[in-house]
């Protein structure tokens, strides 16, 4: 529905969301009636408008996209949002303006982002929102709209090819003595779909299995830990890491 409302708008008055800069430059050269640019009040609440498709656009985006990991911290979820948000805002500030473009490009490398961004397709959606958010800013409503459902028609294309993906992982179990609690571990594993293979069995003080497991991408390991180390489980420790090639 935002799409399509996006879409008819900037279809319907193209004109009018053109931006402040090109309609401040149209009537100083007095070109406005031959151009068919008209000047009203209501222009500054048009540029908010911006802001405030720009910000949908970023949400919207953000509650789609679903991240390989099934992991997604709150900040990342910010950052989108406020990215699309900030494009928009940087083309509503420099018009038709030259200066102010190079400014703004200054003042941008000043920036510093240290922390790491450690799944590819995050870093590209938020190249993506800052496109959706530079169109929105330029008042290209129908551009907005489509690109918006576009990307997320393809990102849950992508969430329903990677679900069907599952990814190799090794995990070592170290029980609290000397029995191996295995029907409470294969338990946990049946209850997560993890299809599991035991592969080496150590017998000391404290028993020993490690597994070769084959889960879903989104299957949270802190959670598998947790219900594998509950209290009366009878499991020390849990360590998991990814699962070495096989050579045939």
């Amino acid at each position: 529905m935002l799409c399509g409302a996006l879409v008819w708008m900037g279809l319907t008055w193209p004109a009018e969301l053109t931006g402040i800069g090109e309609l401040a430059e149209a009537i100083q050269s007095g070109a406005t009636k031959s151009r068919g640019v008209t000047w009203h009040h209501f222009q500054p609440f048009i540029e908010l408008l911006k802001l405030v498709v720009a910000a949908l656009v970023g949400l919207l985006v953000t509650a789609v996209h679903q991240p390989t990991t099934g992991e997604r911290s709150r900040a990342m979820e910010h950052a989108q949002t406020l990215l699309c948000v900030s494009g928009a805002m940087m083309m509503i500030i420099i018009g038709n303006s030259l200066a102010r473009a190079f400014g703004i490009a200054g003042a941008a490398s000043i920036i510093r982002f240290r922390t790491p961004v450690d799944d590819p397709k995050d870093v590209t959606i938020l190249f993506l929102l800052m496109g959706l958010g530079m169109s929105a800013g330029l008042g290209a409503f129908a551009v907005v709209g489509l690109g918006a459902a576009f990307l997320c028609t393809v990102l849950l294309l992508l969430g329903q090819a990677s679900a069907t993906k599952s990814r190799a992982m090794s995990v070592a179990i170290v029980a609290s003595g000397g029995q191996f609690p295995s029907t409470h571990v294969e338990g946990v594993f049946a209850r997560n779909h993890v299809v599991f293979e035991p592969r080496e069995i150590a017998q000391s003080d404290n028993a020993a299995v490690k597994y070769h497991t084959w889960l879903d991408a989104r299957v949270s390991l802190g959670d598998l830990s947790a219900q594998l180390t509950r209290e009366d489980a009878g499991v020390k420790s849990v360590a998991w890491e990814q699962a070495k090639r096989e050579r045939v």
